[in-house]
Order: structure tokens, then sequence, then C-alpha cells
């Protein structure tokens, strides 16, 4: 396996300033982009984009109704969070992906709560501490017309106690007498308010300034610190699948409690466990209370913990009810964690007590339900009897050694050119674009940069994908392919 981490946390040889590329690699690489006329500062910056690796994580938090998704939908440019005066509005997706002023970031909205019925502090504490304990840095938005709540204060105690670098964004401020509301937030101590129109984008530049100030480069790892440490494993997926069950099951003990109430598990669990002669560390992410009248609001919290856990693991154990049809959960459970870069196992509960009939109907909807992950490592196991336990220990070290793995760049361009030879991209307007070449810039997860001379359709660039998969095994893990296409000669003079 590639790119560990040294016993003093720095990067191990096969991590370089270029990406994933080592300097006699990159030299080499450079020489042939010159010849196929790219330009040296083009190449840079699709390397050091590709290979980024993890992107800080910025949250945006905030009592209901003061704006948040319509911020978010500001930041990232385009209109996703969900915009609605409803508190609770359950999302599809909380993280998005960002950029301001060169720099890359991850967004996560935290939208409303069921304040009413949960109570201020509950409420608070099932919004704020999951989105703020997986941020690096933190957006906290109070509507300047109506000042700081009671419900302000108490995420503010929140923020403190966490220590997170805070920026405050003062919503809603659509001309110079909005700026004076707005310097009354400076009382809730958390430094000089940003008067910003989320609607309008007053202000929005100016914020976003001070929040790339207040990011780091890049997250802080919380796995892997030494070669041999613990790998992090999250335990994902919808309530009562039997995470908890699971996690007893592997560790041979009670470790967390089990019960058939779903949302027994409140909060992430972090347990050491031995499997196979190697340690591990597990995190099961169960936790939401189960009751009708909370159920959209309960949603949301738990993909907000489930969200957190990921970011922090380097495998996800995705389960699944066999018992029941794959839900409209389950997938969305499975694009966090592909969209969150994890190495993936999909292990299908409970599978001792299914039928023939059930098993014909449960194959069918892996193949249209869970076509985007058919990459994935799969385990037929049950928590309760301990069946086919022992295989997910190598399901989740072959998903580990293909989210690490590296193909060198001449190996990688030798496969390119007899693809490109043999499969060439469909002509398209009289023209057919090519791709040059390409290299693989990082790992954890795969990450390439293909070169070409034109655009290259989504199409073929999933058969690229798929053919990559059959050349180097890539079991296991998501691959991110990233095409930069040349300009025309001559024109940058």
């Amino acid at each position: 396996m590639n790119d560990h981490i040294q016993p003093d946390g720095s990067a191990g040889p096969a991590e370089h300033e270029h990406g994933a590329l080592g300097d006699a690699e990159y030299a080499e690489f450079m020489e042939l982009a010159a010849e196929e006329g790219f330009d040296a500062e083009d190449i840079e910056g699709a390397i050091e984009a590709a290979g980024h690796g993890p992107l800080p994580v910025l949250a945006v938090v905030g009592r209901p109704n003061v704006g948040k998704s319509t911020l978010v939908n500001r930041i990232i440019g385009r209109r996703e969070a969900v915009v609605e005066d409803k508190p609770g509005v359950t999302r599809d997706r909380v993280t998005y992906e960002a950029e301001w002023a060169g720099r890359r970031f991850k967004l996560v909205d935290t939208g409303g709560w069921e304040q009413d019925v949960l109570g201020i502090d509950a409420s608070v504490a099932a919004q704020a501490e999951y989105a703020i304990d997986a941020a690096d840095a933190v957006v906290f938005v109070v509507d300047a017309k109506v000042g700081a709540t009671d419900t302000d204060e108490a995420v503010v105690r929140l923020l403190r106690k966490a220590g997170k670098p805070v920026v405050l964004c003062a919503n809603k401020v659509d001309g110079l007498s909005g700026e004076a509301d707005a310097s009354y937030l400076w009382a809730l101590g958390l430094g000089e308010p940003h008067p910003v129109s989320a609607l309008h984008g007053r202000g929005t530049g100016d914020m976003l300034d001070a929040v790339l100030e207040a990011l780091p480069e890049a997250p802080a790892q919380t796995f892997g610190v030494a070669v041999g440490g613990p790998r992090r494993i999250a335990l994902i997926g919808r309530p009562n699948v039997g995470k908890s069950s699971l996690l007893n099951k592997v560790a041979n003990e009670d470790r967390v409690v089990v019960n058939e109430v779903a949302g027994t598990t409140r909060d992430p669990v972090d347990e050491l466990i031995e499997l196979g002669g190697v340690t591990w560390k597990f995190v099961d992410t169960a936790g939401i209370r189960k009751r009708v009248h909370l159920q959209q609001g309960a949603d949301y919290y738990a993909s907000l913990r489930t969200a957190a856990a990921v970011e922090k693991a380097e495998v996800a154990v995705i389960l699944i009810d066999a018992c029941e049809t794959i839900s409209v959960q389950d997938q969305r459970i499975v694009t966090m964690a592909v969209e969150a870069g994890r190495a993936i196992v999909l292990a299908f509960n409970k599978w001792d007590t299914l039928d023939e009939e059930r098993r014909y109907y449960l194959e069918r909807e892996i193949e249209t339900e869970l076509a985007q992950v058919s990459w994935a490592p799969r385990v037929n196991v049950s928590a309760r009897t301990g069946r086919h336990m022992e295989k997910l220990v190598p399901a989740i070290e072959t998903a580990i050694e293909g989210w690490e793995s590296r193909v060198p760049t001449g190996r990688l361009n030798a496969f390119l050119g007899e693809l490109v030879a043999a499969h060439p991209h469909p002509v398209r307007g009289g023209k057919q674009p090519r791709i040059l070449f390409g290299t693989q810039a990082g790992t954890k997860p795969p990450r390439f940069v293909l070169f070409s001379s034109g655009f290259i359709e989504h199409g073929y660039r999933r058969f690229v994908e798929r053919r990559l998969r059959e050349e180097f095994t890539f079991e296991g893990t998501p691959i991110h392919i990233s095409v930069r296409v040349r300009e025309k000669r001559g024109r940058k003079k």
C-alpha cells in the first residue's frame, strides 16, 4: 500500500509537492506536456487541483430562517441547498465543494431544526455540535435585522466550547442602515461582524476573505498518524440495520447498547478492536430518536452525524438491511461516502433470514439501485449469528489497498495510448477530441488528471474509468477523473 504516514507524522516517500509524482517523474511529465503544447502553469495547476487531497471543511451554522441555505447557494454559485421558511427541512446533500480566490474547501449546510418540539438547548446541540465537530472553521450566521437572540447566545456557547475558528456573518444587511444593526453583534464576543446580504451578494467577498484566513490549508488528519496505527472504519447505514450489533459481534463482547428500537445509539462510539492480528478503530455512527413527528429533523441530524464520522474515516462499511427493499436513504448514504472519497465496503446484514425469493429480488435491486458502487467489495453477513463475519476484514483490506494504490505515469500513458487507439472518442461537430496523456495526481482516493485536445464527453470519461478499474483493479474505492483541455496554440502571448 502506498502513501503511508511516517512515525513523525510527515508524508511518506510517495507524497511530494507535485501531487503524487516524484521529482524525476514530474520532470519527465513536464517534458511530455511541453511537446504536446501545454503551458507549464496550466499543467502545474491541473496537477495541484487534482492532487489536493482532503479539503478543509467549513460549517455554516445558526438558528432557523437566518439565511444559511441562501448563503450556501451564494458561496457555491448555484441554487442547490433547499431554501424554505419551514425549519427542519431534510436535505439530500449537506456537503458541497466551493472555491474562493483559488482556494477550495468543503461547505456543510446545517439548516433548520425542530425548535418548538425539541426545545432550544436540545435542538442547538443536535444541530450545531455535529456540524462543528466535523468542521475546521465555522461561519455563524445571525439575522442582523432581528439582532442576537437567546438561541444565538446558545450557539455562541457551543462555538466557544468547540474552540474552532469562527467568522461572524451578519446577514440581511441590504444597505448602510443595516450596517448599524450589524455593529450591535460585536456584543456576542466573536469578533468583527461581517455585514452581508446573502440574497443579493453584498459583502460576501469580504466575508469569504475572512473565511480563508480562518481555514487551514488542509484538515487535520485523524487517521494514519503512524505506520501500523489503527485504521478508522465508519459503520454507517439507516437506523436499525444492525450497526451496533455488528460492532458487538466483531468485538466479541457487548461494547454498545443494542435494542430493537431504532436510534438506541445517540452519538458516534469509537472502539479499538483487534481482528486478524490487526487493531482497527471502529466508529458506530448509529443514532436517531425514532418518533414519527420528529422524523424529518431526526433524519437530518443523523445525516450530519454520519457525515462527520465519514469525514474522519478511511473506510465506510455501509450496512444495508437485506430483508428490506433498498431505499432512497440507503442510496443517499452510499452517495455521501462516495462524495467523501472514502474506501467503501457493502455489508448486507440479516442474510441468514432471507428466503430464495427475497435473494432473487435483492440481486436485481443491487444491480439497479447500487450500480454506482458496483466496484465495492460486498459481504453478506449476519450480525446476530456471526455468519461470514470473517469475510469483513479481507473486504476492508481490499478496499484500503485500492484506495491507496497508484499507477506510475509511464504505465498509465501506455494504457491510455492503447485505449485511445482501440476505442477513439466519438466525432462531435466534425471534430474528434483525443486524450493525449495523463497522470495520477493523488491517492486516497485515486485522482487522475487527463490532458486532451478537446472536450471529453461524460460518457467517454465513464468508459475510461471502467477500463482503468479493469486494468489496475481499483476495487473498493471511488476514482476521481478531471480533464484539462489544451488551449489553441498561440492563444497565450
